[in-house]
């Protein structure tokens, strides 16, 4: 399906997806810059809350759309729907993949996936290892990272995709099957996580999955008509998600304070789910090992290309894409110092 294609599938699926947004303060006499976000616990949410974008940018509306997952967002940027958007390394290596191609680049880390994603066998169900698994019901949303790291763990354990009966189920919907024994298992991440937990158990985390050369990242990317056109923009955002993440790192009580007001818990549940999760500091998210530095893309791009080989090997996609790709898709202009400065 061609891209123009693609695009008109995606503008009916946005108009009917039930999408969240955030219009409030908006001036319509300014340029509105678009951004898509999700409600697992990030800088992301700390942005928002705090209205430092808003406060940075006063010659621009912040409009803030509510996505349940990466492929939701792939549809908003194919539609050409939003200028930022926060999703998982694997919907991202799908969507810089053949058939997507999607004109995006990946200009933060939020987040390294840790136990903050996890596929939990729900009490009374029979599972007690992945293995048993077989010919059992399972819940993800597809085309995510959960999906990516429940392929990886399947495979880990000798079991293809064809062995369980995978049902693709945004986070809410696994938790009400989950709750109903509609399923039998559900790999999903925060905060449905750890409502599943509470009837349930872990049988894998992403955490471990990392540790076997399997690792899952939250990403914010940026459309290249966006960067291309304001790149003063893109600066100014990077410098305030960094700034979120000192406040993860020195101030995690204002941290959670902030994102519980997103995702409507409390500062001390969020506090519990922080810990759950890996964030880097702004020096690192500008390291080698990361986004890198400018003309110089960072080993993400080798992660990024080996979800696509994985997603090629598993069938979720025709073909994986080449290193260069993804070399191409980080956005290191201005490297280190508008994320460290």
């Amino acid at each position: 399906m061609r891209l123009k294609a693609l695009a008109a599938v995606a503008v009916t699926m946005l108009a009917v997806a039930g999408c969240s947004v955030d219009t409030s303060g908006q001036d319509a006499g300014k340029q509105t810059i678009r951004i898509a976000y999700q409600s697992f616990p990030s800088g992301d949410l700390i942005v928002k809350n705090n209205r430092w974008l808003e406060d940075a940018l006063p010659d621009y509306n912040i409009k803030w759309t509510k996505f349940d997952s990466g492929a939701d967002v792939n549809t908003a940027f194919i539609a050409k729907e939003v200028d930022f958007g926060a999703l998982g390394s694997s919907p991202v290596a799908r969507g810089l993949s053949a058939p997507l191609n999607i004109p995006y680049k990946v200009a933060f880390v939020l987040d390294v996936a840790g136990d903050n994603e996890a596929l939990v066998a729900r009490n009374g169900s029979g599972v007690n290892t992945i293995a048993d698994l077989r010919g059992k019901r399972v819940g993800t949303p597809f085309a995510s990272t959960a999906h990516y790291s429940l392929l990886a763990a399947l495979d880990q354990n000798g079991l293809s995709p064809n062995d369980v009966q995978l049902v693709d189920l945004q986070p809410q919907a696994i938790l009400a099957a989950f709750d109903r024994g509609d399923i039998d298992a559900g790999y999903s991440w925060l905060p449905t996580l750890d409502q599943l937990r509470r009837n349930g158990k872990d049988l894998i985390t992403s955490r471990q999955l990392a540790r076997d050369g399997k690792p899952t990242l939250d990403l914010a990317v940026v459309a290249d008509e966006f960067a291309e056109a304001h790149p003063d923009v893109v600066d100014i955002w990077r410098q305030q998600e960094a700034r979120a993440l000192t406040v993860i790192k020195d101030d995690p009580d204002a941290a959670a304070k902030a994102i519980a007001a997103e995702i409507g818990l409390t500062p001390e549940e969020v506090a519990g789910q922080l810990t759950q999760g890996v964030y880097l500091t702004p020096a690192e998210v500008a390291s080698p090992e990361w986004l890198g530095s400018e003309g110089a893309p960072g080993n993400i791009a080798v992660n990024l290309e080996s979800a696509s080989q994985f997603l090629a090997e598993q069938k979720q996609i025709p073909a994986a894409a080449p290193l260069k790709t993804f070399q191409d898709a980080i956005y290191t202009k201005g490297l280190p110092g508008a994320i460290t400065q």
